[in-house]
């Protein structure tokens, strides 16, 4: 390896074009290799005087990352003119600063590591060095080749390099390119670049990258490939043929990941099939690594996912392929290698200098408080049968809750049109209940590209309405009668057996409808429908009854409060897990349940509802209070006093828990269902301002008439809003 010395002399030679004489230092290094036959080298690779190099240095490193774990940094275009925040990139750093941060790790005494140490250490060999960093670049660009590589070489570093082979392959033949002129792929958590089309305007060898095109000498040619590969630095990775793009998601034309999205075609008006789904991306995949090794000589063993969108899905997809690494995105956590073989990564935006890397991996050691901001949204408040009505009601609800700020939006995906709260239909394609529109899909996919929040969905847990009414008696929660009988229970919810497999079925399968459809949501929201009184479920008692998720015989059926708070606690993990097998894997993907208000002040009352605070603080990443006076006890005086009497009590029993106030989302009601009005502007925003000075830190509130603008927006939006919150420490916008 060289010396710090001599590697710092040479990250500021490759940006001053020229090579002075080596320091008098015995054994330093005195050369840089060529780069290329075609004149290019590492002493003329870039333009600019790299500035600043040595107050790079001096920043000492605050975060150690432990022996044996390593991190991995995303990169795109490397550019000499780069700059943060205002660049038309985001994803590009400047030369300056790439070789400010190798030049950082140098003297900070960190390691990258090549994915040979990853795959010594997971086969137990050795142990990776600590601050082990695996540098990765994506998309085949030739600023790889002519800035990145030569940096590589000077440092001794070891890289990672993924290609898009459709793009390469496009440019090199001189190829039109028809993509269709649609909205770029874009979300919060999209890395890289997309490609698209402008309606036919393209050159004949040319792509969009980033809505501006490029020709071969935008991308890296297979000769320099192999010789990037033959330097023992550089491993060729896949980044797919042709699924760095977007494709149709629904039928009002939203363009969303093709490697996660069953494509609609607008012609037949039907989505791609399971089968021909996988088909679609297996042979993607094998394509790829087909024309990697053609013009290597290696099979790629690893494969980097466009826009680090995957799923348990398409992992399995990828290992029948042949690959047995994969990438995505998503900062969540530091990775091991036997954490693999799919590893996030650490998308590097912004240009940032080597202390903002720093910042941001160090928030995945030590992660800062999470402040949730949340407005649960009725979809069947925007739906209509005429599409120009739905167009402007998301028009609404989208500048609505962008001016809101919150971080995230709790959205109905089931329709509930009586409003019963039983689901008699749903807002997306599945095999259990009627679809009353194709919305979902959309309505989430706006929410989170336009007004860059995060999406729950909100679903029931029991309360299905099925086409088949006699299967729907037959799986129905039932209440012990007096004679040792048992009838349906039709009491507020018509609500589905949890201790029936085929209910578990059911509901599974409606999760997992979703979130095929919808890959991207953050979470799921279980709505307040999960309960069962003292006298209920009866259906525990008959033959075909089994413990959740389980083939456990129910021996004695005569549950407990606490067995039944558990029993329905495993079912939503049973159903949760349907949904999970399609969710993007570089989202932090969230699951929050509804708890009544009565059962935290009353922790008798789990006698009557099957609900305890504890286990759901255990079991839940949030727990959803309904922090509604009005709603819990509609007789309660509508003065000045009690309900706010009400709410410190409310807080004081979360505050017995050790989680409690992490882990609470405190949601307050808007509108009063008892008198059939909204609340007092000035007394929703008191309730907020309350809870946030005992100490709650979580909020959200139902139900938000975005049409009509209700309820008021000043106070809401002073009650909800973060910037003078103690714990925050950057605006309140959707994290990765």
């Amino acid at each position: 390896m060289r010396s710090t010395c001599t590697r710092s002399l040479l990250a500021v030679t490759l940006a001053a074009g020229s090579i002075p004489p080596a320091p008098a230092q015995a054994g330093a290094a005195t050369e840089v290799p060529a780069v290329g036959s075609t004149g290019a080298s590492a002493g003329t690779a870039t333009a600019m005087q790299i500035r600043g190099l040595g107050e790079a240095s001096s920043k000492i490193a605050t975060l150690q990352i432990p022996a044996g774990q390593f991190v991995t940094l995303a990169f795109h275009d490397v550019r000499d003119d780069a700059q943060p925040a205002v660049d038309h990139d985001p994803y590009a750093v400047s030369t300056e600063r790439l070789a400010s941060l190798f030049d950082w790790l140098a003297v900070n005494d960190w390691h990258p590591v090549s994915l040979d140490d990853i795959q010594a250490a997971r086969n137990g060999e050795r142990v990776l060095p600590h601050n082990a960093v695996l540098l990765s670049f994506d998309d085949g660009l030739e600023s790889f080749y002519t800035r990145a590589f030569p940096l590589l070489l000077a440092f001794d570093y070891p890289a990672l390099f993924a290609v898009e082979t459709g793009w390469i392959e496009r440019v090199s033949r001189g190829d039109t390119v028809a993509a269709a002129d649609t909205d770029p792929v874009t979300s919060p958590l999209d890395e890289g670049a997309v490609i698209r089309g402008d309606g036919g305007d393209e050159t004949d060898n040319e792509v969009r990258y980033n809505g501006r095109g490029r020709g071969s000498a935008g991308f890296v040619d297979w000769r320099q490939v192999r010789e990037m590969q033959a330097s023992g630095l550089v491993e060729v990775a896949s980044h797919t043929d042709d699924l760095h793009r977007g494709i149709s998601a629904n039928p009002q034309g939203n363009v969303e990941p093709a490697a996660l999205t069953r494509q609609y075609d607008a012609s037949s008006g039907e989505y791609e099939s399971d089968a021909d789904y996988r088909r679609r991306v297996h042979d993607d995949l094998v394509r790829s690594a087909d024309i990697i090794e053609e013009h290597t000589g290696i099979r790629p063993r690893t494969l980097v996912w466009p826009y680090g969108a995957t799923n348990a899905v398409t992992e399995a997809i990828a290992r029948k392929a042949g690959y047995r690494f994969t990438f995505s995105l998503g900062d969540q956590r530091l990775s091991t290698p036997s954490s693999g073989p799919d590893f996030g990564r650490f998308l590097v935006m912004d240009d940032p200098d080597p202390v903002a890397i720093e910042s941001q991996i160090a928030q995945a050691v030590a992660p800062p408080k999470r402040i949730q901001r949340a407005v649960q949204v009725d979809l069947d408040y925007l739906y209509d049968p005429d599409p120009d009505q739905v167009n402007a009601n998301l028009s609404a609800l989208l500048d609505r809750v962008q001016a809101l700020q919150v971080r995230t939006v709790y959205l109905q995906a089931f329709a509930d049109p009586d409003g019963d709260g039983t689901a008699s239909s749903l807002y997306f394609p599945n095999h259990s209940l009627p679809m009353r529109a194709d919305l979902f899909n959309r309505v989430a996919w706006q929410l989170k590209t336009r007004a860059g929040v995060e999406v729950y969905a909100w679903l029931p847990l029991l309360a299905f309405d099925l086409p088949d009414e006699e299967r729907q008696q037959r799986l129905a929660v039932r209440a012990h009668g007096a004679d040792g009988d048992s009838q349906a229970a039709d009491r507020d919810y018509r609500r589905l057996s949890p201790f029936r497999p085929a209910t578990l079925s059911i509901v599974r399968g409606i999760y997992a409808d979703l979130a095929r459809n919808t890959s991207g949501i953050n979470g799921i929201l279980i709505h307040d429908d999960a309960y069962l009184a003292a006298d209920e479920d009866a259906q525990a008692c008959t033959p075909e009854a089994r413990w959740p998720g389980t083939q456990q015989v129910l021996i004695d059926c005569g549950l407990s409060a606490r067995d039944k708070t558990r029993a329905l606690i495993d079912f939503s993990r049973q159903a949760v897990a349907g949904a999970r097998e399609y969710v993007n894997l570089s989202h932090r993907f969230r699951v929050a349940r509804n708890i009544y208000p009565r059962v935290v002040l009353d922790p008798d009352a789990e006698s009557r509802f099957a609900q305890a605070l504890g286990p759901f603080l255990e079991s839940y990443d949030e727990v959803a209070l309904m922090a509604m006076p009005y709603l819990d006890q509609a007789d309660m005086t509508r003065d000045g006093e009690t309900a706010s009497q009400w709410l410190n009590a409310l807080i004081d029993q979360v505050m017995r828990y050790p989680d409690g106030l992490d882990k609470t989302v405190f949601e307050l009601q808007a509108y009063d269902w008892a008198r059939e009005r909204w609340i007092e502007p000035q007394r929703f925003q008191g309730w907020m301002q309350q809870l946030v000075r005992r100490g709650g830190l979580n909020l959200a509130y139902y139900p938000d008439d975005f049409i009509t603008g209700k309820p008021a927006f000043q106070p809401t939006f002073e009650g909800m809003s973060l910037n003078e919150f103690p714990y925050s420490t950057s605006p309140l916008r959707s994290q990765p």
